[in-house]
């Protein structure tokens, strides 16, 4: 018989744990698994393992609103974040519920039991079943086992070593080595400068320029707050005062595009120098079209001044023996190749779902209230902002979900499934963004929708009173007792 839980959790990263730690304090006496695939917790933060690994988001705001980031740092390494998080799991004693080496790869619904049968790839290769109350899926947004490269011409003629950031090689010696670094995101941005220590030369290649920002790697403020203050009470003002300069940044974007574009472009200009082409730095899209890419101090503007670092805006043409040639007719050297091309977006884990017995195809559902899907009974998934800290969204998502827990408890009912009614909701794309990772997605996501409660909000305060104050019971989300009692 499969073992069963009132509520399952996949994944132990930065949101599984802080799920389940939400679970444990606000549903106490609720039973609980975590399912990971991998062996250790961490989720990103334990499988991203390349130079310079670090948030691009403050941790007062990328931690949890439970647990005080302590560390002086307010851009994190990936190492500080991992010890976070295991810190966190530790704290609230939840290794015991971690299932490592166990990868979900479907989940059944059957209405007559308000019940999940969840089927698990075990690394031995034995499938096992858990059958559970509520599912929590918490596995990211991305496939862990594939990042994104795009073809390249000639790759088998470069005579160098080619590399993905998503499984860089332990003990890689790039020592005295030329390095060209494909992309412009917020990979490439960390890698440039943080190899640039032992490289000859670092050269970023790429396509289309990135908004890049310089922010300070240390909060002053704090320091002097924390002589007067509790330790929490410190956090939770530089969570707020944190978050609301994010979201101004991201109205002011909005309302003001070619203001910030100025804004933006002149604290750039300010640290590379005047006889810099501020062309790498000026995208052709308006800012936050797609995610700005934080810098630590201006290092990636440092590596410039210094000359360890260039960058190169063209198109490749092909992969050559000593290099890359561009469409320019200009020849890269390299000795390392590194392809920071992207992610290839992934829900869910990669796994199935069925309700009653049909199969469902995400993109036939649509986001409620950016936690839950139409028609998808019992489900929720943690989806963090695009336009600030991944994990404001999923605490308020985390403790929605107990919220609803409690409410099923108090009101005699197992099952709680967003309906969708209104034929005139007008659908669109989930994530309203250009990059490449999401366009290339869209085709199998989920909907947005034009109106609440359907309308992903990327707006915490929005938000805090849809998930944190507004009514459960809104004429969408329906309760209702199992078919079989």
């Amino acid at each position: 018989m499969a073992e069963h839980f009132d509520v399952l959790i996949v994944g132990a990263g930065l949101s599984g744990i802080g799920a389940a730690r939400h679970l444990k304090s606000q549903c106490p006496g609720k039973t609980f698994a975590i399912l990971e695939g991998r062996d250790n917790l961490g989720g990103t933060w334990d499988l991203f393992r390349y130079p310079g690994i670090r948030s691009d988001s403050d941790m007062y705001t990328l931690g949890y609103n439970f647990k005080p980031w302590t560390e002086p740092q307010v851009i994190a390494d990936g190492d500080r974040i991992r010890h976070y998080i295991q810190e966190a799991a530790r704290e609230n004693d939840l290794q015991r519920h971690i299932r490592f080496g166990s990868k979900v790869v479907s989940a059944d619904w059957r209405s007559d039991t308000a019940t999940w049968t969840v089927t698990v790839q075990k690394k031995s290769g034995e499938t096992v079943q858990y059958t559970c109350n509520w599912l929590m899926m918490c596995s990211g947004y991305y496939n862990y086992e594939q990042g994104f490269t795009p073809e390249f011409k000639g790759r088998e003629d470069f005579k160098g070593q080619i590399i993905h950031p998503q499984f860089w090689p332990e003990n890689l010696d790039y020592s005295g080595k030329r390095v060209v670094v494909i992309g412009s995101g917020a990979t490439a941005i960390t890698l440039i400068p943080s190899m640039t220590d032992k490289a000859q030369h670092v050269t970023m290649l790429q396509r289309t320029p990135s908004y890049v920002i310089s922010v300070p790697q240390f909060d002053p403020m704090v320091r002097l707050l924390l002589k007067f203050l509790p330790e929490m009470t410190v956090y939770k003002m530089s969570r707020a005062r944190n978050n609301f300069i994010t979201q101004w940044i991201f109205k002011l974007s909005r309302k003001y595009p070619n203001f910030m574009r100025k804004v933006l472009l002149k604290q750039v200009k300010a640290q590379v120098g005047k006889d810099f082409d501020m062309k790498h730095f000026t995208p052709p899209y308006n800012p936050w079209d797609q995610r700005l890419c934080a810098v630590p101090n201006g290092d990636m503007f440092k590596a410039l001044r210094k000359k360890k670092a260039s960058v190169v805006t063209d198109h490749i043409d092909r992969f050559v023996d000593k290099g890359i040639l561009l469409k320019s007719g200009q020849t890269l050297e390299a000795d390392i190749i590194v392809t920071a091309t992207g992610l290839n977006l992934r829900l869910f884990g990669g796994m199935t779902l069925s309700v009653d017995g049909k199969a469902i195809e995400m993109n036939q559902h649509i986001s409620y209230k950016g936690v839950m899907f139409s028609d998808i009974p019992n489900f929720s998934n943690a989806l963090g902002y695009t336009n600030a800290s991944w994990t404001l969204k999923a605490d308020l998502i985390a403790e929605y979900v107990c919220r609803l827990i409690k409410h099923m408890d108090q009101t005699g009912t197992r099952i709680a499934v967003p309906e969708r009614k209104d034929p005139n909701i007008k659908t669109g794309p989930l994530l309203d963004m250009t990059s490449n990772y999401v366009t290339r997605a869209e085709a199998y996501m989920p909907k947005g929708a034009d109106r609440a409660p359907w309308k992903l909000y990327q707006n915490y305060a929005l938000d805090m009173d849809q998930l944190h104050n507004g009514k459960l019971e809104d004429g969408v989300m329906t309760f209702r007792k199992a078919q079989a009692s």
